[in-house]
């Protein structure tokens, strides 16, 4: 008799082994219908697999994430089969899930995707027939013999360490996989490619160059068309269109992965940092600065120059070797051991807006989201081992705040001691202990990656989330315990003995640049009133009131607000559409009218406008509306 444990708590008993299929079906024939796979025992399994023992059983349906990526990882099998019976002289390579979808490498002549209808076809012609994906445990020898023309897979083979590997088979297809995937091909309801790249085999530019083939797949075709209509939106929204509609940056062939600002660009760039001051100053922060450039023996001590040293510019000055700083931690562990510290010190925060160079293949640049020079939000906090637990829970409040006054939400991820570390594991559980006691008293649910933890310490990850539902992993704290060690850190404690303080890395907007780019397609332009790079655009009806509106915009100017005059001789609605497509969020229009009461007639961006307005009452919503840095534009109300 086999015992099966239940989520719940209740238990059923087979007489025979059953199949996790049996199970769900003793459950409801409805609920195994949706049944993807199961959790036996912490371990995902196939649904066909066959229960021995007593064991715990958790099913996965359709309506759960981690079902949505078995099944993509099955599409890329179906896409696969797809792909080798129109081109039967392709090599497969790999196929994995990634965010959002899956792809497969595959060695091949060129695809576009003017291929892709016909390959798509041939996906649907499988998924129709419900073939059911079925495993087969074999030998590394029987494994490399049925794959004797197929040179990657042979190769990824002889690689494993294991005796004994998987192979799932689907109609007359059959692929090298550590599975599991969903019961038949049928549970592929709704999938599109989306789009081709070239890569090379291992990542590697000297191997043989492949057809990267990416696609995505839902349970539910409303699904699939949701997701495409998000990516038109983000299509909109791009930074990099919109960062030349607005006037923001630009990017040029002379600084590849550079970022250049233009006024306008600066103007947001200042208010973002001058947001951020103003916190990490009620925070408890310092400010400091320290050089781009550094010597080779420094990065050498840090174990950047071993571990990091192929994406860092380096040069030489006076016949010594330098780099260029990919990371500003060194330069604080400088600042932090430049004099001696007591407890009583503790914790010193100290930030710093720092900028670095990382080399990054010209392949993957992307807008302000992947460069090569960039600005970061760093902070590092030196502290006791009971400040631990205060402090995570102080920069997690700080995330919070910060987050919500963009209108972003998030969710936070733990992940702890990776198999490659340093440290003891007294540190190790004094470090990650600290996190998970932070994070319990923060009170917001949170997932955990275990193993997945930088070398040198545990780290909390936070993923906003924009306006179009995407996540971006911006934020994240991390416990270090290389590089004080590294730098011979310490401080003298209440005994008066010599202590190594412990020390956290963190960020909040992270890349300045990326986290600037995020916040333009999150606001598709339209930035709040305390974030807009023009506030405020003055329109004089004719060349008479000219002078007037210069007078106004010098009072909005005195008191703060971004604002300039449009003083071209074109019609007042020729003036007011080219503002909107700037996304300016104030039009003051003045006539005649105005100028001899006093008053000022008030257009929004989204075209409300409020007539009869006082220049006070102009400067004293406005400047509120700053002050609180609110999203809404809701003025001159009533």
């Amino acid at each position: 008799m086999v015992r099966v444990t239940l989520p719940d708590g209740s238990i059923k008993e087979f007489d025979a082994p059953p199949s996790g299929l049996d199970i769900a079906t003793s459950i409801s024939p409805g609920f195994a219908r949706n049944c993807v796979a199961m959790e036996l025992s912490g371990a995902l399994k196939d649904m066909s697999t066959v229960l021995t023992q007593d064991a715990s059983v958790r099913f996965y349906t359709t309506k759960d994430p981690q079902a949505l990526e078995i099944m993509r990882h099955s599409a890329a099998h179906v896409m696969a089969q797809a792909v080798l019976e129109l081109y039967p002289d392709a090599k497969l390579t790999i196929g994995p899930v990634v965010e959002n979808g899956f792809y497969y490498d595959i060695d091949m002549g060129p695809v576009s995707e003017e291929d892709f209808p016909k390959i798509e076809a041939g996906m649907r012609k499988i998924i129709k027939t419900k073939h059911p994906f079925v495993r087969r445990d074999v030998s590394k020898e029987e494994a490399l013999s049925f794959y004797s023309g197929e040179p990657y897979k042979r190769e990824i083979i002889s690689g494993l360490p294991s005796e004994t590997v998987s192979l799932y088979t689907q109609g007359g297809f059959t692929d090298l996989c550590r599975g599991p995937h969903v019961p038949d091909t049928g549970f592929v309801k709704a999938v599109k490619l989306m789009r081709v790249s070239g890569a090379y085999w291992r990542g590697d530019s000297a191997n043989q160059q492949l057809q990267r083939i990416y696609g995505t797949a839902f349970f539910d075709k409303k699904d699939l068309a949701d997701y495409l209509n998000m990516l038109e939106e983000a299509k909109k929204r791009d930074h990099r269109k919109l960062g030349t509609l607005l006037d923001l940056y630009s990017f040029h062939d002379e600084a590849p992965g550079m970022a250049f600002f233009h006024a306008k660009g600066m103007e947001l760039w200042n208010a973002l940092l001058e947001y951020w001051r103003y916190e990490h100053r009620k925070a408890g922060y310092v400010e400091t600065k320290t050089p781009v450039i550094l010597t080779k023996e420094l990065w050498i001590k840090s174990g950047h120059w071993e571990n990091y040293r192929e994406n860092m510019y380096t040069t030489v000055v006076d016949e010594n070797e330098y780099a260029i700083k990919p990371m500003n931690c060194p330069g604080g562990m400088l600042l932090f051991g430049f004099r001696h510290h007591s407890y009583k010190d503790l914790p010193i925060r100290a930030g710093e807006i720092g900028l670095v160079h990382r080399h990054e293949m010209s392949g993957v640049l992307s807008g302000l989201f992947r460069v090569r020079a960039f600005h970061q939000d760093d902070a590092h906090i030196f502290m006791t081992p009971d400040q631990i637990t205060p402090e995570i829970l102080g920069v997690l409040n700080l995330i919070k705040r910060m987050y919500g006054t963009f209108g972003l939400g998030f969710h936070l991820e733990l992940s702890t001691r990776p198999k490659k570390s340093i440290g003891s594991d007294a540190q190790w559980e004094t470090a990650t202990n600290g996190l998970k006691t932070a994070l319990d008293r923060y009170g917001a649910e949170y997932k955990i990656n275990e193993g997945d933890g930088a070398f040198y310490g545990p780290k909390i990850d936070a993923h906003i989330r924009d306006a179009l539902g995407r996540t971006w992993q911006c934020g994240t704290v991390q416990l270090d315990m290389s590089l004080p060690e590294r730098f011979d850190l310490g401080y003298i404690g209440a005994d008066n003995l010599r202590h190594r303080p412990v020390m956290i890395h963190r960020v909040i907007y992270g890349s300045i640049e990326r986290f600037l780019g995020i916040l333009v397609e999150h606001f598709a332009g339209k930035f709040p009133l305390w974030l807009a790079p023009e506030q405020v655009v003055v329109m004089p009806m004719n060349d008479e009131l000219a002078g007037y509106a210069l007078e106004v915009d010098r009072i909005f100017a005195d008191a703060g607000l971004r604002s300039s005059v449009d003083e071209r001789a074109e019609s007042i609605q020729k003036k007011v559409r080219d503002a909107q497509v700037r996304q300016v969020p104030l039009m003051v229009t003045i006539g005649n009218k105005e100028k001899e009461a006093g008053t000022l007639a008030v257009r929004t961006r989204d075209g409300e406008v409020r007539y009869g307005i006082t220049l006070s009452r102009f400067l004293e919503e406005t400047g509120a509306a700053i002050r609180e840095r609110r999203l809404a534009l809701d003025l001159f109300k009533g």
